[in-house]
């Protein structure tokens, strides 16, 4: 059973930092795509970064470029995400999610979510 259990969200002030961490287990997960999304309230879920788990490309939103970074340990099974600047705007639940073929930033692309992790950027 494949399970994602998102950690590190929390309330913080706008400019801070936050580290979400995204624990994955029930299968491998080499070839497989690992992504981040977030939802704010009365918003459509968006895409936010994704990174290939076997060779470590990254993608990002334009809206996080420069202030986000995704990576992985392989060594325990762990997707981060490294959030500076924080905006009042990036105020959303963050979802983890895995999926096999992934070929653009659409959420329907991804197999397995968690449950999310609220992340709220105070101004």
């Amino acid at each position: 059973q494949v399970q994602l259990v998102e950690s590190g969200g929390g309330l913080v002030q706008a400019g801070g930092s936050l580290r979400l961490s995204c624990a994955a287990s029930g299968r491998t997960f080499n070839n497989y795509v690992m992504g981040w999304f977030r939802q704010a309230p009365g918003k459509e879920r968006e895409f936010v970064t994704a990174i290939r788990w076997t060779g470590g490309r990254t993608y990002y939103a334009e809206s996080v470029k420069g202030r986000f970074t995704i990576s992985r340990d392989n060594a325990k099974n762990t997707v981060n995400l490294q959030m500076n600047s924080l905006k009042p705007e990036d105020t959303a639940v963050y979802y983890c999610a895995a999926g096999y073929r992934v070929v653009g930033t659409a959420d329907h692309e991804y197999d397995y979510w968690g449950q999310g992790t609220q992340v709220t950027v105070s101004s």
